[in-house]
Parts: C-alpha cells; sequence; structure tokens
C-alpha cells in the first residue's frame, strides 16, 4: 500500500476504530498535521481503572506459571501480527503524532525487533550458581515475574514505548496495563486491537493481560498510586518523572523512568564533516525535534567551525517541511500550540542571551491554520562557561565554539540531564576519552554517529535528571522481574554461616 492509499478513514478501518470519528466520547483527539480533530474517545474512571488493574492482578496471577518459552510464543505471533500491520500503523503513528510516515513506519519496526528480542529472550532468562562457603551447600540465584507492570508512554512515540516494555515484561511472566498520552490514544487502541489478535491466534490466554486505560494525569495517577501494580515505567518529562519516582518510592514499588534529554554532540577537528552534517541535521530535525534523544546542542572546534557551520545552515534552506504522509517531507509539525509556544519563548530567551537566531518562524500558516509547523533553528551562542540548561521539546539547536576538548566535555557534562551523546572525530584517543569514565557522563555515548537512533539491542536510558530507567535490550529484562537467592543444604550436617557456632 503506497503513502497516497492510506487515509486517515483506512488506517482506522483497519483496526475496527471507525467508530471513533463519529462517536462522542469526552476526549477530543486532533492530528498535528491538520489541527482538526480525527476521533472522540471516552476516558476511564476511576472505578474503571480500579477494575483494570484488579483484572491485571488475576491474569498474572495465570501467567506467570506458563513456561517462558511458551510466553514468547505470544510476542512472536504478536511481531508477526505487527509485521502485517506496519504501514497502517506507521500511518496512525504519523497522523496522531506528526512524525513523518517513514519515521512511523521505523517506530513499528522498532517494534517488531524488540519482540524479536523478546522471543529470543524467554529461553534465556538465566540465573547464577554460586559457590557456597559451606561444605554440602549449593547457592542459587534464580529470577520469577514480579506482577503487573504498568507503562506510562509520551505522544512522540506512541507505539514503540509500550513494545519495549511489554515484550519484556510478557516474556518475563508479567501482565501489562498500559496508560498512553491523551494526545495519541487512538494509536494505543490500535495495538491493543493488534495485541488482541495475537491473543486469538494463539489462544488460551489469560483475559487482561495487556490492557489500556485512557485518561488524563488523574489516570496515570491512580494507577502509578496502586500497590497492586509493582512496577511503573513511565516516559516523559522530567517535571512528569519529579511525581512519579517519589509515589512509586513511597509505596515501596519500582520505577523504570526515561525522561528528559539536552543531548549534545562534539565536533572534533579530525572529524569527516559531511557525515557530521548529516549526523547532525537528523538528530537536531528528525520528528520535529521531538524526540528525547534530538540533538539539542553543538560544540564545534575552533578550527573546523567556518567549514561546518555554514554547511549545516545551507542543509537547514534544504529542509522540506510540510503534511508527514508526503514522501518527500523531511520534517512535520509541532505536535501542539503548546509546543509553538514554548519554542517561541526559548528562542526568546536565547535571543537575549546574545545569541543569533536563524529560523524558527512558524511555516505553513495559511494553508494548516490549526497546526503547528515551524522553520528549525540554528541559534550560534556567545562564549560562556553553561550551555543551555533546559531542554525544550522543539527543533532548537544551539552552537558552541570550543578550543580545547576537556573544556567542551566539561560543558556537554554541565547539564541536569544525561541520556544520549555524540563526539565525531578520527582521533582514537578523542574517541576513547568520550567513551570513559571521565568523558560522556551519558547512558548512550556515541562516536561519528548521531544522538538519535538507538538500536533496540542495548538497553536504552540515561542518567541524572534523564531518571537512571533502562528499556530494551541487554538485561532490561531484570528490571521486571524480582530476584530470589536459595541456599540447598544436601549434606547431613548444618553449618552455619560465617563459622558462626550455636550449641544447643
Amino acid at each position: 500500500m503506497s503513502i497516497k492509499n492510506i487515509s486517515i478513514e483506512s488506517a482506522l478501518h483497519s483496526f475496527g476504530l471507525a467508530g471513533v470519528q463519529t462517536q462522542t466520547g469526552n476526549l477530543q483527539v486532533n492530528s498535528p498535521i491538520n489541527g482538526n480533530p480525527i476521533g472522540h474517545i471516552n476516558t476511564h474512571t476511576e472505578t474503571q481503572v480500579d477494575a483494570a488493574i484488579t483484572q491485571s492482578k488475576l491474569a498474572f496471577e495465570q501467567w506467570r506459571s506458563v513456561p517462558a518459552p511458551k510466553r514468547g510464543e505470544l510476542v512472536r505471533v504478536l511481531g508477526n501480527q505487527l509485521r502485517e500491520h506496519k504501514q497502517d500503523l506507521g500511518a496512525l503513528v504519523s497522523m496522531e503524532c506528526g512524525k513523518i510516515y517513514q519515521e512511523g513506519l521505523g517506530e513499528v519496526q522498532e517494534m517488531i525487533d524488540i519482540c524479536d528480542l523478546a522471543v529470543g529472550l524467554s529461553r534465556q532468562l538465566f540465573g547464577l550458581t554460586i559457590a557456597s562457603e559451606r561444605p554440602g551447600h549449593k547457592m542459587t540465584e534464580t529470577w520469577h515475574p514480579i506482577g503487573p507492570v504498568g507503562i506510562i508512554s509520551a505522544f512522540n512515540f506512541p507505539v514503540a514505548v509500550w513494545c519495549w516494555n511489554a515484550a519484556l515484561a510478557l516474556v518475563c511472566g508479567n501482565s501489562v496495563i498500559w496508560k498512553p498520552s491523551e494526545k495519541t490514544p487512538l494509536t494505543a487502541l490500535a495495538c491493543q486491537r493488534i495485541f488482541e489478535q495475537a491473543v486469538a491466534e494463539l489462544g488460551g490466554i489469560p483475559e487482561g493481560l495487556s490492557q489500556v486505560i485512557i485518561g488524563h494525569a488523574d489516570v496515570g495517577e491512580q494507577l502509578v498510586n496502586d500497590a497492586r501494580v509493582p512496577v511503573i515505567s513511565a516516559t516523559g518529562s522530567t517535571a512528569m518523572g519529579r511525581k512519579v519516582g517519589p509515589a512509586v518510592a513511597a509505596r515501596f514499588g519500582r520505577s523504570i523512568l526515561e525522561l528528559g534529554g539536552n543531548n549534545a554532540i562534539i565536533v572534533a577537528p579530525t572529524a569527516d564533516l559531511d557525515m557530521a552534517v548529516r549526523a547532525i541535521l537528523f538528530g537536531a530535525v528528525g520528528t520535529a525535534g521531538q524526540r528525547c534523544t534530538t540533538t539539542r546542542r553543538l560544540f564545534v572546534h575552533q578550527d573546523v567551525y567556518a567549514e561546518l557551520v555554514p554547511s549545516l545552515k545551507k542543509a537547514y534552506r534544504g529542509i522540506r517541511i510540510g503534511d508527514p504522509m508526503n514522501e518527500n517531507t523531511l520534517v512535520g509539525p509541532l505536535i501542539d500550540e503548546q509546543a509553538y509556544q514554548a519554542m517561541q519563548a526559548a528562542l526568546s530567551l536565547a535571543s537575549n542571551q546574545g545569541g543569533t537566531v536563524i529560523g524558527g518562524e512558524r511555516t505553513l500558516q495559511s494553508e494548516y491554520p490549526n497546526a503547528y509547523y515551524v522553520n528549525p533553528a540554528i541559534v550560534e551562542m556567545p562564549s560562556c562557561e553553561q550551555s543551555v540548561q533546559e531542554e525544550t521539546f522543539a527543533p532548537i539547536l544551539y552552537v558552541y565554539r570550543y578550543t580545547d576538548l576537556n573544556q567542551a566535555l566539561a560543558q556537554h557534562n554541565d547539564v541536569p540531564q544525561g541520556l544520549s551523546s555524540a563526539i565525531f572525530t578520527n582521533d582514537v584517543r578523542e574517541a576513547e576519552l568520550f567513551t570513559c569514565a571521565t568523558g560522556s557522563d551519558c547512558g548512550i555515548a556515541n562516536v561519528n554517529i548521531g544522538t538519535s537512533g538507538a538500536e533496540i539491542g542495548g538497553a536504552f536510558g540515561g542518567e541524572k535528571e534523564t531518571g537512571g530507567g533502562r528499556e530494551s535490550g541487554s538485561d532490561a529484562w531484570k528490571g521486571y522481574m524480582r530476584r530470589s537467592t536459595s541456599t540447598v543444604n544436601y549434606s547431613s550436617e548444618l553449618p552455619l554461616a560465617q563459622g558462626i557456632e550455636f550449641n544447643l
């Protein structure tokens, strides 16, 4: 199916959601493409959320006893269902959150990839055998399902974040409850339909193993505060994380937080500048600057500044802005007016601080009066001790000049966030310095690739105000399980640890 043949009507119809366009629910869903309504749905009441959690607990109690490889079979079928629906779901992502169709397809591919990883993982939930200090004893460490997992996702990756968490949580033996952004609930309902198709194909799956609850912050708060949900994985702003983290900790739950990013690239004198420009461009303007891994700060060595920055400005002038469902478009709209106003406030502040602003204006206003398309902005900042501290979820790239790599690293790290980072260099010493213990303090530290586009094989997440959580690959699965250490005495004696003598 070509892009031209995919409409909002056809995309919704393919998931059995055509009725949302005519029903009168209390939540109106608007497309950032034109600002017009694309559906109305009902939010969940407090009673309904409570019932969903109750059902999730019951589903977990059945699912945890299913052998992990059989749990992996459900995720395998889910991955195949996603393959079948990739084009329609990718289109719905574009229509509901505004990212270009290619990025929508890429997001669904991430879902497929994490399903593949999770299927393999279902046979590799390894524990440990540990040498005991006592003769005739054996110690083992095993991992067990923990319980219902609450997933709170943001608008910018409306489906992939759910799957990063759900695929792992399911093979680990847990049930899941998903509270999507109120700005992008239709894609969540579409994913639920896909999941239900996988359940129907496989059969024998507990009812309520995966559920979607729709609503505003109050619905998320109810999920966060419920002690029956031992793990909350929340993706969003640092401000949101400041509320979720303490609330979960107060009931001794576990939180996986994926919060803000204020990501930077350093361009060293030996860098391949053509490659750097391409990476910076995608990192800074992809998804209209609305990725947590968006490149927001750029440190350029003075020896290459005069060559790199003009090349970057030229590349910016060639950016094609418009309808994300048009195959020629590179940058779609901001999610809404609030995002636009935040961008303008940030640019005004930068200008007042001595920055030279290029771009940032609203565009296509006559064609889309109710939508917010902008020209991505480059802001050349004056020499200063500290770079921009706050993340603005918009395509703004702050550019700084540096002379010494240690100075650039200090400024790079001197921000509250710590998600993604990169250096472009062909000097092995600079590359190794950037990725060592005294280099980048981020959860992701790349060399000669940009800050965006992480693969699912590695654990994804960051440090400091980014929250410290990890999702996706590596050993992130451990965040969805509880650990148990067992000691078995197969001798006829009862020695105590640490050589303690306790004579009766």
